[in-house]
Formats: structure tokens, sequence, C-alpha cells
């Protein structure tokens, strides 16, 4: 009998091997940081360039936001407050998260600044919740079946459905908190006052617009019949290891009778004070708890289906899900994969988040792009 060469041999062995079923080893399961600390790792322990990465960081430190440190240039920007605002504001901070484990940070990363817009991917957080728990039907049922508060008995805002709300595409015509939606007055609104424009359908129209944002948060106090910071920490912050120090802090007129109480309904951004204050920590695990799809820890938090569609593009949005900035066009996030993702506030105050590196990146107080840093973070990716 001919015998065969032995790299043929070894080829068949391994084909044999294959063929009876042994995979290979499977991947190790995520990590997922305790409760209010984290794993620190190297640069070079998880196959990046220490030296890049500091060149990355580097970057980062040396672009920090002209916005003033004491927040004076607050009302010219956006117009006449309705809630506190701290007295000052931290430096440029961030902390980079690459496989689940730090491996930098920069700045006072505890510092508890105002998030802005960061909220609204929080709010987005909640109505998962929401859904999970059957406080919501669907996300396309009319708000007006679940809310009857006079925020949806009109005409025009009786068709509104969550996923309107979600997408900034509801339309929603009122007055909340001394704001109008229409976004007219330079008192009212700072240089983000509006020219008058005809409202359009429900579902028909984008625009970034905050006070139906903050509809949008008294609608989910109503269906959960409790505040939006509670339903927060209880079943987002307190599962995911958050500390204590963050808060969500409401206007000074944004209360209403609950349970024959005066409860506070929080808004989805700072332009007009209060917000979320919250420290870069929190952030990243707020993160880190999308990177991996709702998921902590063996916990789905979010169920897997709202996750898959709130990072789906609108019809009419500029790239954008519930809530959430989105990059599958390359539009908003340049140079980084289409399938990654943002939570964007004023200031700037950002968590980027690519699936595809694994990573999650949150960058305070900076100017420019959050697209900047992490195109440098993931150059340093070997």
């Amino acid at each position: 009998m001919t015998s065969l060469p032995r790299r043929t041999a070894l080829g068949l062995c391994l084909a044999l091997v294959v063929r009876a079923g042994f995979a290979a080893a499977p991947a190790p399961a995520p990590y997922y940081p305790p409760a209010q600390s984290w794993a620190h790792k190297s640069p070079a322990e998880l196959g990046m360039d220490p030296a890049r990465l500091a060149e990355a960081v580097a970057f980062a430190q040396s672009h920090e936001t002209t916005r003033e440190r004491d927040f004076s240039d607050q009302q010219a920007a956006f117009g006449t407050p309705l809630g506190s605002l701290p007295t000052k504001r931290a430096a440029t901070n961030g902390v980079v998260i690459y496989k689940g484990y730090v491996v930098a940070e920069f700045g006072d990363t505890q510092f508890v600044d105002p998030t802005y817009s960061v909220a609204k991917s929080m709010l987005s957080t909640v109505a998962g919740v929401a859904l999970r728990d059957g406080r919501i039907g669907t996300l396309d049922e009319p708000v007006a079946k679940r809310v009857n508060d006079g925020g949806y008995a009109s005409e025009h805002n009786a068709p509104i459905t969550w996923k309107h709300h979600l997408q900034q595409e509801s339309e929603w015509e009122g007055s909340l908190w001394g704001k109008n939606a229409n976004f007219i007055g330079h008192e009212a609104f700072g240089a983000g006052e509006r020219k008058p424009r005809t409202f359009q359908q429900p579902g028909t129209f984008y625009e970034y617009n905050d006070v139906r944002i903050n509809r949008f948060a008294l609608s989910l106090l109503r269906v959960f019949g409790k505040p939006v910071p509670e339903v927060f920490e209880q079943e987002v912050m307190n599962p995911i290891g958050a500390s204590n120090t963050w808060k969500w802090v409401p206007y000074h007129n944004s209360y209403v009778e609950l349970n024959g109480k005066q409860v506070a309904s929080v808004s989805g951004g700072t332009r007009w004070g209060g917000g979320m204050w919250i420290n870069s920590w929190d952030m990243a695990r707020f993160g880190y708890l999308w990177l991996r799809g709702g998921a902590w820890n063996g916990k789905q938090i979010l169920p897997p289906t709202y996750v898959k569609a709130a990072l789906t593009p609108s019809e009419h949005g500029p790239d954008y899900g519930y809530l959430w900035w989105l990059n599958t066009k390359g539009k908003n996030l340049p140079g980084l994969p289409s399938n990654a993702f943002a939570a964007l506030g004023a200031g700037s105050n950002d968590i980027v988040i690519s699936p595809d590196h694994d990573l999650v990146i949150v960058w305070r107080w900076h100017a420019g792009n959050p697209a900047e840093f992490a195109k440098r973070v993931i150059a340093a990716i070997r």
C-alpha cells in the first residue's frame, strides 16, 4: 500500500477532526465590570499599539470645547433657562473601553456634569423597558391610548405614536413647561430659535425638538406611574452597577400631580437647565450596555428586538434611530464603520460605540466630531 505524503496525511486528519464535530473553543464570555469598579488592562495586553493609543489620547486632550467653564454662555445659546445649572464644568475628559476593559482614561472622569442630549438616548432606554414590561403595547400604538392628560387630545396630536416620538417625527403641537414646540422667539430659544413653518402630519417630518422630547418624557412618566429617574435607576443603572452620583434634574416648574403627590417630570437634555448630570464612568457603563445589545452579565435588560429597531435608521431622519445617532451613511461619524452609533450631547458630551471594534468611547467637553478621536483609537488596534 502506497503511503501518503506526511503533509497530506496531516490535512486528512484535520479534516476528519472537523467532520467529527470537534469545533474550535468558544470565545470567552464578555467581561462585565462589577459595581463601581472597572478592570484595567494595558493596551499591549489586548493587542493595541500603546504609542498610537497615547497619540489618540493626546489628540483628545488638546481639543477642548470653547464652551464657557461657568456656563455663562448657556442663555445666549439656548434661551431663558427653566432649571438649574452647575457653577462650573470639568475640563475635557474621557474613557476608552476596549473588549470590556479600560485601556485609557484622561481628565477628571469622576466629575458630575450635565451631559445634555445624551439624556435622549437614556429616554430611549426607558422606553425599551416600558415595552419589555408591557407598559407600552407596541411602538406603533398612539400614545393617547395609554396617556390621557390632554396632551394628545387635539386632532393633530391624537395619531402620534411612541415610535414617532422616538424618531423625533411626532410633530407634537403645543407648549410644555413654558416652551412652545414651534421654537419661535429669541428670548425663549436663544440662538436655537426657528422660523415659522407649517406643522406636518405626525410621522412624516423629522425635527430635533426638545419640547417634544420633554412631552415624550412626561408620557413615559404616565405609563410607569412613577418618575422616569426612578425607573432608570431601578431597571437600568442599578443592574449595570452605576454609581449613586448621577442625578436627573427637573426644571423648576416641571411637576405634575400623580396619585395625590407632586412629582417631577424630567427633560431629554440640558438646553434649558436641569437634565442628566453624570460622570464619565457611568456614561461608559450605559454605552457598554448598548454595545452588548441591551444585556448585562446574563440579564437581558432591553429586548434584543428593541435594540435592533433602535439602531435602524428612520425614514425621514438624518441617519437617526430611536434617539440614537447612526452612521449607516457614513456621515455622522466619518471614517467609522456603518454600524457605529452614538449618543451626542451639546458641549460636546458624547458616547461613541463601534461594535466592529468592541469599543466604547466617552469624550466630554471637546471640540469637533467625536469620530476624530475614535478613528485614532481604532488605528491603535492591531
